[in-house]
């Protein structure tokens, strides 16, 4: 007997043979339903084939109209059997089939008979259905029999109602806030289900009150909830209300905290657990105020039950991030589950471990993971490898043994992803760490010689010409390089040429190696490998041609691209040959949404004046529509638009974003307007603005919109003068003001009189970093070496207390507006310093490139050392300007 059994668990092939439902056909089936016409119902026999329905409408199948209503008029002869089962199976499929309104009417009068019915069972379904099945003119018929069954003594039959209701809040809200008190009165029910069901109805009706939310949650922690399920929910609840008050657990949070703390000794493991990862998740919680919930999660690490373990360590993982010195007590209980026969909970084992060890423990913990990466499968091995990366950034003295770890995990199979994320780990540590740069660019020369990966053979190819030339031995790395030329595909032969070509242009002792090694290329099989090999050799001066200077070889090898390959792709479909040459400075050199913010509906027609919306640069079509406004067009080029900005809410009855467009001594606020109230027509409409609190502006134009009828999106303008080559920047106050017309929704047609009236907007602020063009580098280090270095200004900040590094570098990074180059927006979960560089363009299309140091302390003070570069030293200091008063 046990052999068959074994067949079955492990050959996962032969699982199909088991199914009840193999090859079953739509055709068929509905061929069967037949019997539901029969006058002796075989209610077995009929249960089987609803049975066979259900599973195709969940495979996916799908019924014509027809198919549907013959099946659906069928099913409701089903009523008059009196067998429970089969009654529960026609609840099912009247609910999957979701019968049209005509339809429903001949189901309406049996369910409804149900939902009075004796049987507990019947009533249950018959509510589920009728809920799911009903639209609003019916709801209002049952409702008081809805009332009634929230708060029926059977549990199921109440827990079915709220169900239901939590279901209908989406469709009919305002029928639903009618049950408020019985909901209220099922909150205190003695059945766990329906006290859950209930809880979690409350809070939907309440949600969008926050001081309803903030009252329920204070009556309920008083301990009038018994059920576990309940008692979760409400410490959800608990920690929504602490963060939107602001997450103080020191002044008036202080009670729902105590609650979240006395929940920690709840009988339910359940309600332990949610209440511990509930205050690990808390905003600005202390050391001391964590310890309780450490210590709750470190005696799940022992438990027998896997899934408290995991759910243990998952949580102690997310904690180390933030609080790693809080996990530290817990190392020895993290340890034992190295050898845990779960791989997941042996992971996350790992992995926080490599977040809070310390630097003495580095080596033993290596020494453990060798022989646990063979256990597990990529997923799992890529989050390893992450976190070793981030324990070599923290630890720097210890990169020798964790770069030999991960070049002897480079060398073992693996896939793609897992291959790629052990290189991008390599490159990251050579990047931050010199003294790691020689040994990490051998590891890589080993991997290419057996890679079978393309992609991941030119990454490292492209990253070997950029650094390889600026180590002590660089002719030590051509073997490896010239080896791809003739052992791999015309792809990677490619990326060999342009990378022997980096090395002859920067070592000039290995130039007359490099051109006997690229003459040899000149006789590859394919077109693209010989035409990189001749280029190469004319621009480093081979076979006699004239050689360009050092600088300009070096900007042609290593210079960045300086507008986005979108961009260039889009300007290059759209552009049509004749004599005039492509002008690469056409190109927009900035990546942005589209020009108007409103979704258009499909087939909707485009409003008159509006720029398209369809591929072309967002730039051309603002630009084109400025140009041929006649108060602007003599503004000069326009140098940036920025993002629409909401002025007001969502679901308000006009709806206003503004645009601002910034040209060398003009800002033109271009305010996208849309009319929500079919009711109303807008005439005459124009926006005040008071720019008081923008000293530097003066207004000079204004285009108001005549007309503004319901739905028809819209354009008002308002320009402003600002002095040339000054970073201007201020608040504008906004007031819509127009004339409001009735119009009569049966005729289409306005009233002739119209009354004066004026809608407040949101504030609109001109900021620093709407004078900077977002223009990424391809290489930053060679961008700026290449930049003159009398041009560089450098300062230090104090940037105060922060929640996180991050937070402070996203700060600063939005304050410039400027593009963060090679990835250095992402900061190192723990990292305790980081360098963020930036690229752009300022206004008058001066580049500027910015290195950002960063550091934090124990007490989260920040400090910034900012090195600025640019083609002006004026910029330069300009920046410095912004930083400091921002």
């Amino acid at each position: 007997m046990a052999q068959p059994l074994i067949k079955k668990d492990d050959d996962r092939d032969d699982e199909a043979d088991y199914s009840p439902f193999l090859g079953i056909e739509k055709g068929a089936v509905l061929q069967e339903a037949r019997v539901f016409n029969d006058p002796q119902l075989d209610a077995r026999r009929c249960s089987q084939v609803i049975t066979k329905l259900l599973y195709l409408l969940n495979q996916g199948e799908t019924f014509t109209k027809i198919e549907a209503t013959e099946v659906f008029f069928a099913v409701t002869k089903l009523f008059q059997s009196r067998d429970i089962g089969l009654r529960r199976m026609v609840y099912l499929m009247i609910k999957e089939l979701s019968p049209s309104a005509d339809e429903v009417i001949i189901v309406t009068s049996s369910l409804m008979k149900d939902m009075n019915s004796k049987t507990d069972m019947y009533r249950a379904n018959a509510i589920r259905v009728l809920c799911r099945i009903t639209d609003g003119t019916l709801l209002t018929q049952i409702e008081r029999y809805l009332k009634q069954a929230i708060v029926d003594k059977n549990p199921v039959v109440a827990s079915a109602a709220l169900v239901s209701g939590i279901h209908l809040l989406q469709t009919n809200p305002e029928i639903v806030k009618r049950w408020s008190n019985e909901v209220q009165e099922a909150v205190q029910s003695r059945a766990a289900l329906v006290q859950f069901h209930a809880l979690a109805l409350l809070h939907q009706i309440r949600q969008n009150d926050r001081l309803a939310v903030s009252k329920l949650v204070t009556s309920l922690t008083r301990g009038t909830v018994r059920s576990p399920l309940a008692q979760c929910l409400l410490i959800r609840y608990t920690s929504q209300v602490i963060r939107e008050s602001g997450g103080n657990t020191q002044t008036g949070d202080r009670p729902f905290y105590d609650y979240l703390e006395s929940c920690l000794r709840h009988k339910a493991e359940m309600v332990i657990f949610e209440a511990a990862k509930a205050i690990t998740e808390l905003n600005g919680v202390t050391n001391r105020e964590l310890t309780p919930a450490i210590t709750v999660l470190q005696l799940f690490l022992s438990s027998s039950k896997p899934v408290l373990r995991f759910a243990a360590v998952r949580t102690l993982n997310k904690v180390a991030m933030t609080h790693p010195m809080a996990v530290t007590n817990c190392n020895i209980d993290i340890e034992s589950l190295i050898s845990d026969p779960n791989r997941s909970i042996a992971t996350l084992a790992i992995t926080t471990l490599l977040k809070t060890g310390n630097e003495s423990s580095v080596d033993r913990l290596m020494k453990q993971i060798t022989n646990f990466m063979s256990e597990i499968a990529d997923e799992f091995k890529i989050v390893v490898v992450e976190a070793i990366r981030s324990l070599c950034l923290k630890f720097p003295l210890k990169y020798r043994s964790l770069m030999n770890f991960l070049s002897n995990i480079l060398r073992e199979e693996g896939g793609f992803e897992y291959k790629k994320a052990i290189v991008d780990s390599i490159v990251i540590l050579i990047s931050d760490i010199p003294d790691a740069k020689e040994s990490g660019l051998l590891h890589l020369c080993e991997f290419i010689e057996d890679c079978e990966f393309t992609y991941l053979s030119t990454q490292i190819l492209h990253f070997l010409g950029i650094e390889g030339p600026k180590t002590s031995d660089p002719s030590k790395y051509i073997r490896y390089i010239y080896n791809r030329v003739h052992l791999e595909n015309a792809t990677v032969r490619a990326a060999a040429v342009s990378t022997l070509a980096k090395f002859g242009a920067l070592v000039d002792s290995l130039k007359p190696r490099i051109f006997v090694l690229l003459r040899r290329c000149l006789f590859d099989c394919d077109d693209e490998v010989r035409d990189r090999a001749t280029l190469y050799i004319n621009t480093l001066g081979g076979d006699g041609a004239v050689v360009e200077t050092g600088k300009d070889v070096k900007d042609f090898l290593f210079g960045s691209l300086d507008v986005p390959l979108v961009n260039l792709e889009t300007s290059l479909k759209n552009y049509e040959p004749s004599e005039e040459p492509f002008d690469i400075n056409s190109v927009p050199k900035e990546i942005k949404s589209q020009p108007l913010a409103e979704k258009k509906a499909p087939g909707k027609k485009q409003p008159t004046g509006a720029p398209p919306s369809g591929p072309p640069s967002p730039d051309d079509a603002y630009e084109k529509l400025l140009s041929s406004i006649p108060e602007f067009s003599g503004f000069g080029k326009l140098f940036k638009s920025s993002a629409p900005v909401e002025l007001t809410e969502a679901e308000t009855e006009y709806a206003v974003n503004a645009v601002k467009h910034i040209f060398d001594s003009h800002v033109v606020i271009q305010y996208n307007c849309t009319n929500t109230i079919p009711e109303q027509l807008l005439e005459n409409v124009t926006v005040i603005v008071d720019a008081s609190e923008a000293e530097e502006f003066s207004e000079v134009a204004t285009k108001p919109l005549r007309s503004f009828p319901y739905d028809t999106p819209g354009q008002i303008f308002v320009a402003f003068e600002k002095p040339e080559g000054v970073t201007a920047v201020g608040k504008f106050s906004n007031m819509l003001r127009f004339i409001v017309k009735e119009v009569d929704l049966s005729t289409g047609e306005a009233e002739e009189d119209g009354v004066e009236d004026e809608y407040q907007l949101e504030d609109l602020e001109v900021v620093a970093a709407d004078y900077m063009l977002k223009v990424p580098v391809s290489n930053f280090r060679n961008a700026w070496e290449s930049m003159d270095p009398n041009g560089e200004r450098v300062d230090e900040y104090g940037l105060g207390p922060r929640e996180s590094l991050a937070e402070a570098v996203s700060a600063v990074i939005n304050l410039l507006g400027m593009q963060p180059c090679e990835g250095t927006e992402v900061v190192p979960n723990n990292s305790r310093s980081h360098t963020a560089l930036l690229s752009g363009v300022y206004i008058g299309n001066v580049k500027v490139l910015v290195r950002l140091s960063f550091g934090i302390d124990s007490s989260k003070e920040v400090a910034m050392k900012l090195a600025v570069r640019s083609e002006d030293e004026n910029i330069s200091d300009a920046i410095h300007e912004v930083v400091a008063s921002g």
